[in-house]
């Protein structure tokens, strides 16, 4: 996913930072707001969900 988001917004980008998590966490953050969350939703994101989540925000 990292590399996804490299490919489309290369240096547009300012941040990336990934955290190794466990215990089933993983979320996505943008610009300080939680915008995926396996751990509230229960569930890892579809294909192009992240995508798309931080380009409408």
């Amino acid at each position: 996913m990292a590399n996804e988001i490299l490919e489309k917004y290369g240096t547009d980008v300012k941040e990336l930072t990934l955290i190794p998590s466990g215990g089933g966490v993983f979320e996505v953050i943008k610009n300080s707001d939680l915008i995926f969350s396996k751990k509230s939703l229960d569930r890892f994101p579809d294909d192009g969900e992240v995508m798309n989540l931080i380009e409408s925000g």
